[in-house]
């Protein structure tokens, strides 16, 4: 009764708790029977910890979702709403495959394949009984696969772990994986013998075991493999003789047993594959002859036996073929001519028989040589003709015994990419059709007896990459047509009768890599426009009759000597063999003349050449001048009669900024200025540039003169004479900008400039101590340059042409007047870039207007043929070096002649007295071990060859080598 009682006492406690415990125990029964979907969330997040994801492509994986099923690369049930497949293909993911996935119990498929995972797999990872299919592929994972890993693979139907670095032993388990349909563990490391168990996989449909070092046979068992439609076995290292037990795998479509060491002859049993369209052999032991059953496996079209020990004659049964595209026999031991009835293999794309021992001709199925093509267009069911045969691309008979004439038509050929017929005997001339073939990309008839010349049109094969025909009998000359093959990379024509010249069209294929020219019976020069060819990596042309210099340029001035041996006339530094003086030195003339003239050369023990012109030369050439002169007055009359016109018309308007300022009545001739460096307007106006008193000179360009800016300020403006010739206005402005960033402490600084369509100004800072030709060769009394500033100016001229080469900049204008001196003794380099803003740069207008100055000139302007290159600079600056050590001009006038400085320095140094061309005004105030290596160096930068003159780089550090050290020392002047 009391228990009863303290039981009713205590009923509303207990009852309150024992309602708590129900609760819980609901929820912790709730929690263990179903599944929260917070695991998948959990597991993913889990995963992505342990990878890196540069691109961002898991950003939508938020650890605070209900659920991932809207996450990139998720998908889920959509009635349990759990995650069953992770695609995360080509996402650059890399970092550890961690547990986090272990946690997705409904996952069927994994896809993690192209990233760049590393490390080793779970091993527990095969054990979701969920997975249906793993794909791993194309990564970076390693190590070694537990054998027991497919021991619990459940429903596994597809597995992929290919392209990555696993080695050992395949897993003993995945024998075990009855469900499997596809394996693929190519690309591996992996080694040793395959599991028996696989070849009891009968569900299997696709087994690729490529590119890795497994070894071993082929067990007999292979034929409970009844589903299998296709095996790879290839870039192993099997051995043994393939089962008969192969022919029962009836559904088969692809085999590759290649690159292996199988031997034996091909089991029978595989004519029972009439499904069979990819069957690759190539690369091992089989021997016997082709088996006649062939033709059985009707479905082929891929056909590979090469590289084995075949022999005997090709079967008839193969023209069965009716489906192949590619047969390939190469590398056998067969022999006896090609069968007719391969004229009904009409869709083959590619055919090779080389490297065996074929005779007869040529087959004339292929090669229509009676109007076959045309007889098909009556007749389009026809199957024997050459038209047949218009979808072949590679065509491969080298290396066998092939005889007879090449007297066909190959027209019909039209999608030929590959011909092929080296190393036969086949004789006559090289068919003319063959420029009929637009899409060849290689033709290899070398090492034949083909006579006759190379045809002309040979040029409409304008798809030619690969051109060899040497070792045959041909004649005549290269035909200029190769000029149209603008594609071509390699041509080798070696040991034929060839004669004539080198075309000069070759120096156009820009594409040229190997040229072979040697045995031959060239002659004449070789053209200069090969050292253009910029991807050139070897050229033979030894044993031929070829003489002259060769072409300058980075890869002939390294050019073996053997590849020019043979060609007794070759000449130049490569043959240690000295060049006659063929380049024209510069034409001058003495305006002090007034005699008659003989013509003539001092001999070459005097210090100096003369060069003398005839009375009859003088009076051509003065007429000529006179002419030129009268010209020249006539334009320069006009051009000012139509500048004051159009000045009268409507003066000049400047505006600084980058836009037009107009007139109110928008005349064109109202222009636009730019100053880089913000300055808005000149305080003097425009009249100033037509003031003759503010002018400071004049030069091939036009006239230069000084105006002052409105913060008082010095500018030189340059007013450019040859409108005609400056580009557009777009061109001109973007060329001139270009300049304007270009800085150097002794280089003038380019400050802006002014457009009109009819004026243009180039505005540059005002360098007030005057040229260095005022200083070399105006000066008076004691007002000379001392040793200390010549060098000095030396010095910070080849830097500043040094500078203006690392810019891509030729200057082609380098004399004394050019090189302005600041206040500071300094050397400012000036009129650099004009070129740039002509259209045409040619010679005319190199030697015409901006070669003004004779002597100054390299001998390469006289030579077309020659390219010119920053050596033109170079050869400029080697005559200033001489100009400012001697003191003396670069021509000097005497009364009977014309004396050259280069010369003059040249044969002194002969007669070891170059310390007597030193400028007298010195008077042995200079330092001996410096002037002469000056002088020397001077000497080397003149040479007439541009690729034995150093660059200005190399000029610099030779200065600063020379220059002494007791310099400071020195008696100023």
């Amino acid at each position: 009764m009391l228990k009863k009682m303290k039981m009713e006492k205590l009923s509303p406690f207990v009852l309150f708790w024992l309602l708590l415990l129900a609760v819980a125990s609901f929820q912790v029964r709730s929690l263990t029977l179903t599944p929260s979907i917070n695991d998948d969330v959990l597991g993913l997040i889990v995963f992505k910890a342990d990878i890196q994801d540069p691109t961002r492509k898991l950003s939508s994986w938020n650890e605070d979702d209900d659920t991932p099923c809207s996450w990139n690369g998720v998908r889920c049930n959509p009635r349990l709403n759990r995650v069953t497949e992770l695609t995360l293909d080509g996402f650059s993911l890399s970092g550890r495959i961690g547990r986090g996935l272990l946690r997705l119990e409904f996952l069927r498929k994994l896809s993690l394949a192209k990233n760049n995972l590393s490390g080793t797999i779970s091993p527990n990872l095969a054990k979701l009984e969920s997975l249906r299919s793993i794909d791993l592929s194309e990564n970076s994972l390693s190590g070694f696969i537990p054998d027991d890993f497919f021991k619990q693979c459940g429903s596994l139907k597809s597995v992929s772990l290919a392209n990555n670095m696993f080695s050992g032993n395949i897993p003993g388990s995945l024998g075990s994986c009855a469900t499997l349909a596809a394996i693929d563990l190519s690309r591996n490391r992996f080694s040793g013998s395959l599991p028996v168990g696989i070849w009891g996989l009968s569900g299997l449909r696709s087994l690729d075991l490529s590119g890795n070092m497994l070894e071993g046979e082929i067990p007999k068992g292979v034929q409970a493999l009844s589903n299998l439609r296709s095996i790879n076995l290839s870039k192993n290292k099997f051995s043994g003789k393939v089962p008969d037990e192969i022919g029962s795998c009836l559904l088969l479509r692809s085999i590759d047993f290649s690159l292996n060491s199988f031997s034996g002859l091909v089991p029978q049993t595989m004519q029972k594959l009439s499904l069979c369209r990819y069957l690759n052999l190539s690369g091992n032991s089989f021997v016997g002859e082709v088996p006649e059953w062939i033709g059985e496996m009707e479905s082929l079209e891929t056909l590979d036996l090469s590289m084995n020990k075949f022999s005997g004659q090709v079967p008839d049964s193969i023209g069965k073929l009716k489906s192949l595209k590619v047969l390939n026999f190469s590398a056998n031991g067969l022999n006896g001519s090609l069968p007719a009835s391969m004229e009904n293999n009409v869709n083959l794309l590619a055919l090779d028989f080389s490297n065996n021992s074929m005779t007869g001709d040529l087959p004339r199925w292929i090669f229509n040589s009676e109007n076959k093509a045309g007889r098909n267009v009556d007749n389009a069911s026809s199957t024997s003709s050459g038209a047949s045969f218009q979808r072949i691309q590679v065509l491969d008979f080298s290396r066998n015994l092939f005889s007879g004439e090449l007297s066909f038509d190959i027209r019909a050929l039209s999608s030929l990419k590959m011909l092929n017929l080296s190393w036969n005997s086949l004789v006559g001339p090289v068919p003319g059709t063959i420029g009929e073939l637009k899409a060849l990309d290689v033709l290899d008839l070398s090492q034949n007896q083909l006579n006759g010349s190379i045809p002309m049109e040979i040029g409409g094969a304008y798809s030619l990459k690969d051109l060899r025909l040497n070792a045959n009998i041909l004649e005549g000359k290269i035909p200029t047509s190769i000029e149209k093959c603008t594609l071509l990379r390699t041509l080798i024509i070696s040991q034929n009768k060839l004669s004539g010249p080198i075309p000069v069209e070759i120096g156009k294929l820009s594409s040229l890599e190997n040229v072979d020219l040697s045995f031959n019976s060239l002659t004449g020069t070789l053209p200069k426009q090969l050292a253009n060819l910029p991807r050139l990596s070897s050229f033979n042309i030894s044993h031929n009759n070829l003489q002259g210099e060769l072409p300058a340029g980075n890869f002939f001035n390294a050019i073996s000597p053997t590849a020019v041996s043979g060609n007794p006339l070759i000449c130049g530094s490569v043959v240690n063999k000295s060049c006659p003086a063929v380049l024209p030195k510069p034409i001058v003339l003495n305006p002090n003349t007034t005699g008659d003239s003989i013509s003539g050369e001092l001999p070459p023990n005097v210090g100096h050449r003369r060069i003398v012109l005839s009375i009859s030369a003088l009076i051509a050439i003065g007429a000529a001048a006179f002419i030129v002169v009268g010209v020249i007055a006539i334009t320069v009359l006009n051009l000012r009669v139509k500048s004051s016109t159009s000045r009268s018309a409507a003066p000049l308007t400047f505006s600084s900024g980058e836009e037009f300022s107009r007139s109110p009545t928008t005349d064109a001739n109202s222009g636009k200025l730019v100053m880089f460096s913000g300055e808005p307007d000149f305080s003097t106006g425009a009249h100033a540039l037509l003031n003759k008193d503010c002018e400071l000179g004049r030069g091939g360009f036009g006239a230069v003169y000084r105006t002052v800016l409105q913060d008082g300020r010095s500018v030189a403006i340059k007013k450019l004479t040859v409108s005609s010739l400056v580009k557009s206005q777009e061109e001109f402005e973007r060329e001139v900008k270009k300049l304007g960033k270009i800085t150097h402490p002794n280089l003038v600084a380019l400050e802006g400039y002014y457009w009109t369509p009819s004026l243009q100004l180039l505005i540059s800072e005002f360098v007030s101590g005057g040229s260095l030709h005022k200083h070399l060769h105006e000066g008076s009394g004691g007002n000379y340059l001392s040793w200390h500033d010549r060098f000095r100016l030396i010095l910070g001229t080849a830097k500043s042409l040094a500078h203006l080469h690392q810019s891509n900049i030729i200057h082609y204008n380098i004399k004394s007047s050019n090189v302005l001196i600041d206040a500071s003794g300094e050397p400012k380099l000036g009129d650099f870039g004009l070129a740039r803003l002509l259209p045409m740069l040619d010679r005319y207008v190199l030697s015409s207007k901006i070669q003004s100055a004779l002597g100054y000139m390299a001998p390469e302007f006289a030579c077309r043929t020659v390219k010119i290159t920053e050596k033109c600079d170079v050869y400029g600056f080697g005559v200033l070096v001489m100009e400012v050590v001697t003191g003396k001009r670069p021509v000097e006038y005497m009364e009977d002649d014309v004396v050259v400085l280069c010369d003059i320095v040249r044969g002194a140094l002969e007669e070891g007295r170059v310390d007597e061309c030193v400028d007298g005004r010195l008077q042995g105030k200079f330092p001996v071990e410096e002037a002469i290596p000056v002088m020397k160096l001077g000497l080397i930068c003149t040479s007439q060859v541009p690729s034995n003159r150093p660059d200005m780089g190399e000029v610099v550090k030779i200065l600063e080598l020379i220059r002494s050290p007791s310099e400071s020392q020195e008696d100023s002047g």
